[in-house]
């Protein structure tokens, strides 16, 4: 089986993070994509330190009616900073039998040597770059650590990088919807209307349970 795994706050989940998970699933003939909400995200604060409960719970009333996504827990459970190469090494040992696809963002991909152990999510599992706004790559090995460059071959006009290990990173371009959760925080702060920004389900969740009313 094919699985992706998409990661974020998700704080709150909005139609950009379902667009790109429906997209990367069609585009790579994935199986499944699994939503895996940050318990404690090691790069950015959480903004008004939103539970990893609220967000769990946003995440599963945005997906319900999609068999082909669900969401995991696993960072939830596990506590302490939300590191990546943490969370594929588990999901590994859980579905030895599977491929896994790692996704995400243009943007991140950018920052990527920042990351913890960085190096050793390229020999974990095969990873989907996405194109964001203000994040296009015209030449993916170029984007690369350069401590690492030398590890892949290029292929596909430089669109797909070969990894020594087998697995493969993979460019898809043409996906770049400018919606962003700080925006939706900001709206849901002054009163604003959500709709076509989030599911309904997400945007009623929101109003119900007063989330974002004193979140900047």
């Amino acid at each position: 089986m094919k699985i992706g795994i998409i990661g974020g706050t998700f704080n709150p989940i909005h139609i950009a993070h379902l667009r790109i998970a429906e997209e990367v699933r069609d585009r790579l003939g994935l199986d499944r994509v699994v939503f895996m909400p940050a318990a404690a995200p090691p790069h950015k604060p959480l903004a008004g330190e939103l539970s990893f409960g609220h967000r769990y719970a946003m995440v599963e009333l945005a997906i319900a009616n999609n068999p082909a996504f669900s969401v995991s827990d696993l960072e939830g459970k596990r506590g302490g900073p939300s590191y990546s190469i943490h969370t594929l090494l588990e999901l590994r040992q859980l579905h030895p039998e599977d491929e896994l696809f790692f996704i995400i963002g243009s943007d991140s991909f950018l920052e990527i040597a920042s990351w913890y152990r960085y190096a050793e999510l390229f020999a974990c599992c095969n990873i989907a770059v996405v194109e964001r706004p203000g994040g296009k790559i015209s030449d993916l090995r170029a984007a690369l650590p350069a401590a690492i460059a030398g590890e892949f071959e290029s292929h596909r006009a430089g669109e797909l990088l070969i990894h020594r290990s087998g697995f493969y990173v993979h460019y898809l371009a043409g996906m770049p919807l400018a919606i962003s959760s700080s925006a939706i925080r900001e709206l849901a702060y002054g009163g604003h209307s959500l709709r076509y920004l989030v599911p309904d389900a997400v945007a009623q969740y929101i109003t119900e349970q007063r989330i974002y009313e004193d979140v900047r």
